[in-house]
């Protein structure tokens, strides 16, 4: 194993009813004014955003709203957030919704923190930023793990760049998390959640080494535990249970605990997924889906140890004749549990079908965006990118 630093700052309240609590957890931590920031009407429609203002009310915590965060969340949405805030004076920012809201809110709150500068220059990485204005949220989709990561990805729409940044100054504060908020989520939308649940496990457990018996174990555990109950979900929308086991499987995914001790994490998927995201707009967990087998037989015969653990511990396939065997059928096996929830394993099954162009294009800002390379499991290239693209065609 290496060395490394554990940093999970936020307070969690889980369970039935939470959300009525939301005024109180606040005025725990001496807040006063508040900018709610949400998705679109469901938020409205089912009540949950009444509910959460009533309970602001409640204990004399003044609040504004902003509503009309999409998925993969815009800038000029951050802006007009950041505009508004600073006006009605904000204490903190409250995200009523899943991983788009959240991420809207932390760049809402890295721009009202140092309104002397242009958010996009964080995403672009241009510079780094000193302050965030306090984040807390109100989940209402298992997926992102934003409601405990220092992560958060925004899209310029002007430019079709979508990019994410890390840093623990946008660490939710506190999470609000009721499994009953989730069970109302069309079936594509619950999936694709799962999928990136599962990912953000998989680009920490791909790597070269360091690896520590305890962290596999946690995440060989979270792996299963997910595809189990997105099979149930699949079959039984409503069920409480299997709601509450993925709602803090993504929480678990995403605030590193399941990355410890190894050298680093790969996140190829995502990146290549975020260019994706910034050209055609998909939906990010079936973007990951599309990608990831061709990235995995793209790589696997570097990292041949961990796919062949992958396959026998996580996919539970029987051996084949030699590791390379073993390696695929497991590969193929995540692949076809993809397919058993209704998620695309290829770009063309994603309703995208880029150009040559178009490919060259997405390898070329990916490339840009990370430096001229990405990844553990194998490091990757430009060059690398674009045959990826290609093979998940």
């Amino acid at each position: 194993m290496f060395n490394f630093e554990y940093y999970a700052p936020s307070r969690v309240i889980f369970g039935r009813g939470v959300e009525e609590r939301t005024g109180a957890l606040l005025r725990e931590l001496g807040i006063s004014r508040v900018l709610i920031h949400y998705g679109g009407g469901s938020a409205v429609k089912s009540g949950l955003l009444g509910r959460v203002a009533a309970s602001l009310d409640g204990v004399g915590i003044a609040h504004a709203s902003l509503g009309g965060v999409v998925p993969n969340p815009r800038v000029s949405k951050v802006r007009e957030g950041a505009q508004l805030a600073r006006e009605f004076g904000a204490q903190l920012i409250l995200a009523v919704g899943g991983g788009s809201v959240i991420d809207s809110s932390k760049a809402i709150g890295y721009a009202v923190a140092e309104p002397e500068h242009d958010v996009w220059e964080i995403y672009d990485r241009q510079r780094t930023p000193k302050a965030c204005l306090p984040v807390a949220c109100v989940l209402t989709i298992a997926a992102a793990g934003s409601e405990m990561s220092n992560s958060s990805v925004i899209t310029n729409e002007n430019t079709g760049e979508k990019r994410g940044y890390r840093n623990n100054l946008c660490r939710p504060r506190l999470a609000i998390m009721n499994p009953e908020l989730t069970a109302a989520l069309p079936p594509y939308q619950t999936a694709a959640g799962c999928t990136d649940i599962l990912m953000h496990t998989l680009e920490r457990y791909f790597t070269q080494g360091g690896n520590m018996e305890l962290t596999d174990q946690i995440a060989e555990g979270l792996l299963r535990t997910v595809m189990k109950n997105a099979i149930i979900l699949r079959d039984d929308p409503a069920n409480y249970n299997a709601r509450a086991e993925v709602m803090w499987a993504s929480s678990l995914s995403h605030n590193d605990l399941t990355g410890l001790g190894a050298d680093g994490m790969d996140f190829v998927s995502h990146g290549l997924e975020h260019e994706l995201g910034g050209m055609f707009d998909v939906t990010h967990g079936a973007g990951l889906s599309a990608v990831w087998p061709s990235w995995a037989r793209y790589v696997y015969k570097d990292c041949l140890p961990r796919f062949v653990k992958f396959a026998r511990d996580v996919m539970e396939v029987e051996p084949g004749a030699s590791d390379e065997e073993t390696a695929l059928k497991g590969i193929a096996a995540l692949e076809d549990f993809f397919c058993s929830i209704h998620m695309p394993v290829t770009l063309k099954e994603l309703g995208v079908e880029p150009t040559e162009d178009q490919i060259l294009t997405m390898a070329a800002s990916f490339a840009k965006s990370s430096g001229g390379k990405k990844g553990s499991a194998k490091v990757l290239y430009e060059a690398d990118m674009a045959a990826i693209y290609r093979m998940a065609l």
